[in-house]
């Protein structure tokens, strides 16, 4: 690619702000409450001076320093008689990035479905997908609950959400932060109707619902964590992001969205005491001077294991879009390190393949 197409590329995501990295500082943010404020924040302040987005862009257009590398997170063919048949089983299956199939006790459950194939407003334009989904959709079983962490396009994918939404047999419910909901109505025309608008249903941070298992009932609670929101240059922060525990008597599993270091997953820990499986981010964290405040490295996603008390962890948003300056198969090799300065099992926090099945209780 020649520097004036790369320098047009710069422009376009300058302008469109591509998966919400816009370089504005945030408006005074109100506090969180039940009357949907205008703005959000943090709960903690950030832990490092906020990087410029431009600088980034511009170090990486002209100055090079990363690894040139498309080889993309391996990729094994779904066990889709375990995915259509789980039984009794907690089955996980990483279908790439944040999204994840989590199946427990009859609700298939699905996380940040994202199956376009340009995380951004104006594909062509914009992080590529360079492995596909490992599980079709049209290989998913029904979706019973989506849940949805923050807007940002690499979380939050339109053609994904209305394909959901006209799977056979009923959109299943989106569970989404504060301020997402309009946003589904007015871009969903299968959600935006008398039969099925409460199939959104939308979170303040701690809030929670109840919903029926086979053998009982799971709780779903929408937890804060560091992070923001935004999908153009103009709506910083004005929806809410966060992560999602899911309490069934059986299984305790927390999916942690994007998220930046901070003393949330302390507070989750103290509050949830336990989980027996975390889904945690271990990708695109580098420079650290730009992204530490919102995306962790394989490192602090160690500390966030302990923090909120994980029995077993396993990295996500690695190895399928090229959102940082680390190659895309760094994230493990970096996990890897990190726990054996912690002294920890490999086998306690892992990674999958893209496509792959565990089962976690039988």
């Amino acid at each position: 690619m020649g520097t004036i197409s790369r320098i047009l590329i710069l422009l376009t995501v300058c302008i469109v702000s591509l998966i919400g990295f816009t370089a504005r500082s945030s408006v005074e943010n109100s506090s969180l409450s039940t009357d949907q404020p205008s703005y959000f924040k943090n709960s903690y302040p950030d832990a490092s001076p906020r990087g410029s987005f431009l600088k980034w862009q511009w170090e990486r257009l002209f100055y090079p320093s990363q690894e040139k590398s498309d080889v993309a997170a391996p990729q094994v063919e779904p066990n889709l008689p375990l995915i259509d048949h789980p039984e009794g089983k907690v089955v996980v299956t990483w279908i790439g990035h944040s999204t994840i199939l989590y199946q427990c006790d009859g609700l298939n459950v699905l996380t940040d479905p994202m199956y376009s194939d340009y995380a951004s407003p104006l594909p062509p334009f914009g992080p590529k997908r360079h492995v596909p989904p490992g599980v079709r959709l049209d290989q998913l079983p029904h979706i019973d609950v989506v849940l949805i962490s923050h807007n940002h396009y690499d979380h939050l994918d339109l053609p994904t959400i209305k394909a959901l939404s006209k799977q056979v047999g009923g959109p299943p419910l989106f569970l989404v932060p504060l301020k997402i909901k309009r946003w589904m109505l007015d871009n969903v025309e299968d959600l935006n109707t008398e039969q099925h608008k409460d199939k959104v249903k939308e979170f303040n941070w701690h809030q929670s619902i109840s919903l029926t298992g086979k053998t009982a009932n799971f709780e779903f609670t929408f937890l804060p964590v560091h992070h923001w929101s935004a999908r153009s240059l103009w709506d910083r922060n004005e929806t809410l992001w966060g992560s999602w525990a899911v309490i069934h008597p059986k299984f305790r599993f927390w999916f942690s969205g994007d998220l930046g270091y901070s003393k949330d997953t302390a507070d989750i820990g103290q509050t949830f005491q336990s989980f027996d499986l975390a889904a945690i981010d271990i990708g695109s964290y580098e420079p650290r001077w730009f992204m530490a405040n919102y995306h962790i490295n394989p490192s602090e996603a160690v500390k966030v294991m302990q923090d909120v008390h994980a029995k077993q962890a396993f990295g996500i948003h690695w190895g399928v879009f090229k959102l940082s300056d680390e190659p895309l198969i760094q994230p493990p090799k970096d996990l890897d390190l990190a726990l054996q300065r912690n002294h920890i099992n490999k086998e306690i926090f892992t990674v999958f393949n893209i496509g792959e099945s565990k089962i976690y209780k039988d």
